[in-house]
This record gives C-alpha cells, structure tokens and sequence, in this order.
C-alpha cells in the first residue's frame, strides 16, 4: 500500500495535487500535521485538512506530530479521517488515547521516532490498528533515510505475529526507489512517501512502482 505525503506537495497548486493523487493508485493520503513544539516545524492545520477533505477520494491517514494530540480527537473525527496516527512520544495515557480515537469512529495508529524502541508497544500492541515507524527523524521532508528502521521494521512484525495483532505497519521517511523494496522486504505494509513522489516528472507512475513492489523471499533483511 502507499500513502503519498501532502507535505511535499506544491502548495500554490494544492487541489491539482489531490486530483492527482485522486486518479493515482495510491491508496491512502497522508497529512502531516507539526505545531512547532513537538517537532521544529509548522505545517498546515484543520482549514486545510478541511479543504483537502472536501476534494480527495482517497482515506485521510492523518499523522500527528503535536503535543497533546488527544484534544483533536473528535475535529479529526468531523473531518473524516480514517486514520488518527499520535505519537508514542506525545502521548502520557496512550492506551486511553486509542480508545478515544477508535469510539470516535476512527483507526488508530501509533507512530514511534527513530530513538524510541519498538518493545514500549507491547502493552498496546493487541489495541492499536498501525503502527508508523520514522525513518527519519521527524519535521522534516526529504532527510536521508535511517538504516536501523529495517531491524525496527523485523522487530516489530515479530511483536505483531507473536502478540496475534492485526497491526499494520506503516515507514514515514526516506522512502525511495533503493529503500522501499528493502522496507518491503522486512515487513512493511504501507509505504509513506513526500518529496520521492512529489518531486518526480511521472508521480503517477512512481506510486504504481511503490505499489506493485513484492517481497523478495530469498532475501534477508
């Protein structure tokens, strides 16, 4: 699966892009939201997830890198989100957070900073819908991408299939042409990705490449 970042969209030509996105193979629309404390950026708030809402055919995965996530449950809810993504990080009373996020009618997804070890999922593991893995640290589009995400991402499907999860995992950060099949390979089963897509002559065509990517079983991660 993929979900094309909005944040490396151009947004002088936002509506174009999501039209784009529209009649893309694309699965899922990810909007990246940054208040400046959490992490040192600003990127957009509810009138454009609202604009954007209004346009896009695709599932909103709305990513949440703001400190205290859980006041916006229900605004997120109201705009038609499919997935709520907090971060570990933000979050003091996560498990309460996913039930909140899931009553309001949404998925919820839990993201991890590249620091943060996978283990302090295992008491929510069994609750949650995703979970996203930073390959880079976040605030940023377009970083080089962290190689121990791989054993992140090895590490993780084993506390999935050994919890019995339905967990799906999702990588943010420095997905391109070299990284995405070895993400594919370890485990993963959404590919977020800004500038690689955005960025290029044939958008279109490189989420049919990312989408069409199969695990190589004779390879190890």
């Amino acid at each position: 699966m993929v979900s094309p970042s909005l944040l490396s969209a151009d947004f002088l030509n936002l509506k174009g892009e999501i039209e784009m996105i529209n009649r893309s193979e694309a699965d899922w629309l990810h909007l990246d939201v940054m208040d400046g404390v959490f992490v040192p950026n600003i990127s957009f708030g509810f009138p454009v997830l609202k604009a954007v809402s209004r346009v896009c055919k695709k599932p909103l995965d709305v990513h949440y890198m703001i400190v205290h996530p859980e006041h916006y449950i229900q605004q997120t809810a109201d705009i038609g989100a499919m997935m709520m993504n907090v971060h570990y990080e933000a979050c003091t009373h996560l498990h309460r957070v996913i039930q909140q996020i899931q009553d309001a009618g949404m998925k919820a997804g839990v993201t991890l900073n590249p620091a943060t070890p996978v283990s302090m999922l295992e008491d929510v593991i069994g609750d949650v819908d995703m979970v996203l893995l930073m390959g880079v640290n976040p605030g940023f589009g377009g970083q080089k991408f962290i190689e121990n995400t791989l054993k992140k991402v090895v590490r993780l499907k084993h506390l999935i299939e050994t919890s019995q999860s339905h967990a799906l995992i999702e990588v943010d950060g420095g997905v391109s042409a070299a990284t995405a099949p070895l993400l594919i390979n370890a485990g993963v089963n959404i590919l977020v990705s800004g500038s690689f897509i955005f960025n290029n002559s044939d958008p279109i065509g490189t989420i049919h490449n990312l989408k069409t990517l199969k695990p190589d079983t004779e390879k190890e991660v």
